[in-house]
């Protein structure tokens, strides 16, 4: 059985089979306790082991860290925190840890040492609580968009286009480095693909493509971008939820993130209530109100210009001054969303001059149908935009930032051929499970980070 399904039952089997790994040993006379965990779950189950126990000499090889099976009766446990304990009638030692090199013990460790044995650290409270929080936030993401009549999208990961047109993109090659074309041949004439290819930034473009076919799709998958930026915030690779919807403008896609977000918030708050916990104790203190004020409020919203004149009127000192045509920094972002409206905001229309090629120009020529959506402890949480259905203005758009039209020619068929209104945006999963458990550090809620100079495991 799993030690979740033990602990949270009414009333478990007599007998019971355990596997896990040892948390503690404590040594009594004629008793041995140990703490057992095997990822289900935050809780430990307590197992009593009695001298006369067949195999009870094992225990000597028996340290935090080793794995076991145990089996025996499920009792009602007389100790707090705990509703049934396991009276061991056989134990196996699976795999052993030796205590003198295990690098966890029964102390806190930092989260800094923690990144650097990241294949140990679930079995620690907070990244197992962190990993099953993050399991049930992806499944949250499916079951929101299936139930809205969403089709899920694979998009590829190896690409010949630039969504953002930034640049900074991984190259994905079989040429040997150093190799050099013959004179008069193409840079990538004979390299896999024959042409340049790079790890996606965004599956938005091909997600645009399905939902002028399909209606309403998604995206969920990994992107990255080669960012030399070794922030909090900042990973080389992570994971993106892309929808786009036709026939959609920007009020709904609006409509779709705050729903989205809340959805994805509250299923978190229901279903992992004790993983939660664990981050509102000892992470963040204000973690719960926020969380329950971001499910019960409706998501401020105004134009950029509004918030431009709301951060220049607050008398506040900031280390990015603001002013049209500037980007919203973090510390602009919190001060809208935690000092100003103390709430989720959506900030619309944003100029020109900032955003990318596909978002859709507005009448004044000089903004765009963009929205961000900015939460308390976070900043922007989601980016995204009405986009652009009219072919010859996306084809100005493109020439004006002196972009390469070439690649794009399958994009700019949908505007050919049926061209609809049609509206998206992307979440960074990470930055929605920071926001949800109050973590600071991007490293810190994925598995194996990649960032500047660390590509470990």
């Amino acid at each position: 059985m799993r030690i979740k399904d033990i602990l949270f039952s009414e009333q478990p089997p007599a007998n019971a089979s355990i596997r896990g790994w040892v948390r503690t040993k404590r040594d009594a006379k004629g008793f041995a306790f140990l703490e057992v965990n095997d990822g289900s779950c935050l809780k430990n189950l307590q197992v009593i082991l009695e001298e006369s126990l067949a195999g009870f000499e094992t225990l000597k090889n028996i340290n935090t860290g080793a794995s076991v099976m145990i089996e025996g009766n499920l009792v009602e446990s007389p100790g707090k925190g705990q509703k049934w304990e396991l009276r061991a009638t056989s134990i196996t030692l699976i795999g052993e840890a030796d205590a003198e090199t295990f690098p966890l013990q029964k102390k806190r460790h930092s989260d800094e040492f923690l990144r650097t044995i990241a294949h140990l650290r679930p079995r620690t409270n907070k990244f197992g609580a962190m990993f099953r929080i993050r399991s049930e936030s992806a499944f949250a993401v499916h079951q929101f968009f299936h139930e809205g009549g969403f089709y899920y999208v694979h998009t590829p990961i190896i690409t010949g286009s630039d969504c953002e047109g930034a640049g900074q993109m991984f190259r994905v090659t079989t040429l040997p480095t150093a190799f050099v074309p013959p004179q008069g041949e193409a840079a990538f004439e004979q390299d896999f693909f024959g042409k340049e290819a790079s790890l996606t930034v965004s599956g938005q473009l091909e997600a645009e493509a399905y939902a002028c076919s399909l209606g309403r799709v998604y995206t969920f998958g990994p992107t990255f971008r080669a960012e030399n930026s070794n922030t909090p915030r900042h990973a080389a690779e992570f994971w993106m939820i892309e929808p786009e919807v036709a026939f959609a403008d920007l009020t709904d896609n609006m409509v779709l993130a705050e729903t989205m977000v809340k959805f994805m918030t509250a299923h978190i708050m229901e279903n992992c209530a004790d993983d939660l916990e664990l981050f509102a104790k000892f992470v963040d203190e204000t973690l719960m109100s926020r969380l329950n004020n971001l499910v019960n409020s409706d998501f401020a919203r105004l134009p950029y210009q509004d918030a431009i004149d709301i951060l220049k009127a607050s008398g506040k000192t900031f280390e990015f001054p603001v002013d049209f045509g500037t980007d919203l920094q973090t510390e602009h972002e919190r001060y809208l969303c935690e000092t100003h409206f103390k709430k989720p905001v959506i900030v619309y229309d944003y100029p020109k001059t900032i955003k990318p090629f596909y978002m859709r120009l507005n009448d004044d020529n000089r903004t765009v149908r963009a929205m961000d959506v900015l939460v308390p402890g976070v900043g922007e949480l989601i980016g995204g935009s009405q986009r652009e259905e009219r072919l010859d203005i996306l084809q100005q758009r493109m020439a004006d930032v002196k972009m390469d039209t070439a690649p794009y020619w399958w994009y700019f068929d949908l505007r050919r051929f049926g061209s609809v209104p049609h509206s998206g945006f992307g979440m960074g999963f990470e930055r929605f499970l920071m926001m949800i458990t109050g973590v600071s550090n991007i490293r810190d809620v994925i598995p194996f980070a990649r960032t500047p100079k660390n590509l470990e495991f």
